[in-house]
């Protein structure tokens, strides 16, 4: 059995991911609803907080918290250690094509090898789901969510809506077709609205 698949994005209201201030805090309180087992992000991701990631305090690694898989194709990412120590992740798992280049010879890094050029998302979940995992949150808004729109691995989607229009930049959801199916909606005192849809199959 493939995973539950969910995703949230905070948006403007013009469909932008950027441009405007998160309550951080809020948006990952929400997420946690979901109970993930795997959180799903891609190397662009780590590595644009690879900065902070050298000065960020390591509480260890959380053994009731979710595992972090982190696609990485081209083996661009090298703060596994202090991914895995942050605190919010029972472990790291590296996700591999066959043409990944080679890793350091004393990488210890949990690997998932599935694809040949690229990494297969399909295969991924195929493989986390005989594994026992049951449902998985992609922390993204941006390449990697766009490729699992496109390939209907996506089945819940919340939406944080805020109430700005940003006027340019890059739109969350690509050119990907979608029928959803609305099952609740929270407004907070801001005007953020938290917007919850399943993925019609």
């Amino acid at each position: 059995m493939r995973p539950h698949v969910v995703a949230q994005v905070a948006v403007s209201v013009d469909g932008m991911v950027a441009g405007f201030d998160v309550d951080l805090a809020r948006f990952y309180a929400l997420a946690t609803l979901w109970q993930e087992d795997v959180t799903l992000i891609g190397a662009d991701t780590v590595l644009a907080q690879e900065g902070a990631l050298g000065g960020a305090a390591r509480r260890g690694v959380r053994e009731e918290g979710p595992l972090l898989a982190v696609v990485d194709g081209r083996g661009r990412v090298r703060s596994w250690e202090a991914l895995a120590e942050l605190g919010y992740w029972s472990g790291v798992l590296a996700l591999y094509a066959d043409q990944t280049p080679a890793r350091p010879p004393d990488a210890s890094t949990l690997e998932l090898i599935t694809g040949y050029d690229q990494v297969d998302l399909v295969e991924v979940l195929d493989v986390l789901g005989r594994r026992g995992v049951s449902t998985v949150r992609v922390d993204s808004a941006d390449a990697l969510l766009r490729a699992c729109f496109e390939l209907g691995l996506v089945d819940e989607l919340a939406l944080l809506v805020h109430p700005v229009i940003v006027g340019t930049g890059q739109r969350w959801c690509g050119d990907t077709k979608l029928e959803l199916r609305h099952v609740g909606t929270e407004v907070f005192e801001d005007g953020v609205l938290w917007m919850r849809y399943c993925v019609a199959t």
